[in-house]
């Protein structure tokens, strides 16, 4: 192993891996307490935030994955990561808040918005940067 591995990165997503998985099962036990059975999607409140708070995930996590990466290889890799460690920390505030009640969701909404926004726009400075580097050879820094 080498020292530049991206390391960080990779934990962070598999941990993040994980915690996908987790909201997955948590949607089974759901559907278990309130005998929705698949591949329905309806039933009562509490299970349709459930079940809407993990696709939501599903559906914010490639971005995640994408912009975690890049910022961390173009950028900085421990700012990234620390993105990284918050991004799911914000989605588990979005999902447990989103089961409770649908505006309990927000709080964990814009935190996850927010690192995603901060994680993109280091991942857009860090290629620039390299962009002008590598083909243009002006060093910034």
């Amino acid at each position: 192993m080498t020292s530049d591995q991206p390391v960080l990165l990779a934990a962070v997503s598999l941990l993040s891996a994980l915690h996908m998985g987790f909201l997955a099962r948590r949607v089974g036990w759901s559907r278990m307490k309130h005998k929705v059975m698949p591949p329905s999607v309806t039933g009562p409140a509490e299970f349709e935030r459930t079940f809407r708070a993990q696709q939501n995930g599903v559906e914010f996590y490639p971005i995640f994955l994408v912009v975690l990466w890049i910022s961390g290889i173009f950028c900085n890799e421990v700012i990234a990561a620390l993105g990284g460690l918050l991004y799911i920390v914000a989605r588990e505030m979005y999902f447990t808040g989103y089961i409770n009640e649908s505006k309990k969701r927000l709080p964990g909404f814009y935190m996850v918005i927010c690192v995603l926004l901060f994680l993109t726009v280091m991942a857009t400075l860090g290629i620039i940067q390299s962009f002008l580097h590598e083909y243009l050879d002006v060093k910034l820094h």
